[in-house]
């Protein structure tokens, strides 16, 4: 049957049914918080300051206050439009079309994966500033007690992070590199002075194209091979029965050959925010419409209003190596 008997409200049903085959990058979630419920140009997200850590009760209460910052979303349109000639649709026998529907539906899939990438890239950036005013990506955060942070971290901060060639590292150096950027979120203390990751147990590392096998190797691989020798891979081993898990992942997306990220998954919680003011949406110019009578082509467009943004920076790193 060609999709010209089929219509075009059966077509719209058929970019529907693969958009929802479309899962999306399963790191979205785990990466960010949604809020499908903004219903006007912007939204404000307040961040308070953390609740003070209980002391011993000497004298009266020591009532503290939270300290406020935040952070503005603006939500923005996003639109994508097939266009589909009647005559293809009337010889259209193999399936094209709908090849073609559903491809469109993948690309509506991905929007939230993108929007979540360019953050990321642009972290370190002119453009890239979170709820205190300083890059996501930084090296000087300071909040109330806590004193001052890195969660942009080199070979300064770390030895791991010299290799022998920056952008193709060994699975032993990325094992280490790793290891030291999860060491390093343990270290973020709170505008209380408080250790903000006392009790993570989740991660996720993700590498661009270039680093995939090292990544990939240093945190599933349970014996990793050295120079120096083989030795078990902690990550792997004794830290996943205690409870410890990492996960790799791949975004192709990422532009930096020298750059991989680590993030917190399993806080409240997390690093960025993604904001929905209208979910997407199917509308068709077709059969018996101006479009068709004038042009012989029919348009098929979707739509969404939506957006994302930082969240809590201390949730993650950016590691340069070199």
């Amino acid at each position: 049957m060609s999709m010209d008997s089929l219509g075009s409200r059966a077509i719209i049903g058929s970019f529907y049914a693969a958009l929802e085959a479309y899962t999306g990058a399963g790191w979205i979630n785990p990466l960010s918080m949604f809020f499908g419920n903004s219903d006007q140009a912007s939204e404000e997200y307040k961040w308070l300051g953390m609740s003070p850590a209980l002391r011993e009760w000497v004298g009266g209460r020591q009532a503290k206050g939270l300290k406020d910052n935040g952070i503005t979303i603006k939500n923005k349109t996003w639109e994508g439009t097939l266009v589909i000639p009647v005559d293809w649709l009337r010889r259209d026998k193999t399936g094209q079309i709908q090849i073609r529907i559903n491809e469109l539906a993948g690309r509506a899939a991905e929007l939230d994966s993108k929007l979540l990438s360019t953050l990321i890239i642009g972290g370190g950036a002119a453009g890239g500033e979170c709820y205190d005013g300083q890059y996501f990506f930084d090296t000087d955060h300071a909040e109330g007690s806590s004193g001052t942070q890195t969660n942009a971290l080199v070979a300064s901060d770390y030895a791991t992070l010299n290799v022998a060639t920056a952008a193709a590292p060994t699975v032993a150096e990325m094992n280490a590199a790793i290891l030291s950027s999860i060491q390093h979120i343990y270290g973020f203390k709170d505008d209380q002075g408080e250790p903000m990751n006392s009790n993570a147990k989740n991660f996720l590392v993700m590498v661009p194209v270039n680093m995939m096998g090292a990544g990939m190797g240093a945190v599933y691989s349970r014996i990793i091979n050295a120079s120096t020798g083989a030795y078990d891979n902690t990550m792997a081993n004794a830290a996943a029965a205690q409870g410890f898990n990492v996960q790799c992942v791949v975004n192709p997306r990422l532009t930096s050959t020298t750059n991989f990220f680590v993030f917190r998954t399993d806080a409240p919680a997390k690093p960025f925010i993604r904001q929905e003011e209208l979910p997407l949406q199917v509308d068709a110019i077709a059969e018996g419409s101006e479009e068709e009578f004038k042009n012989n082509q029919h348009l098929y467009g979707v739509k969404r209003i939506c957006n994302a943004g930082y969240g809590y920076w201390q949730y993650a790193v950016q590691s340069t190596l070199s």
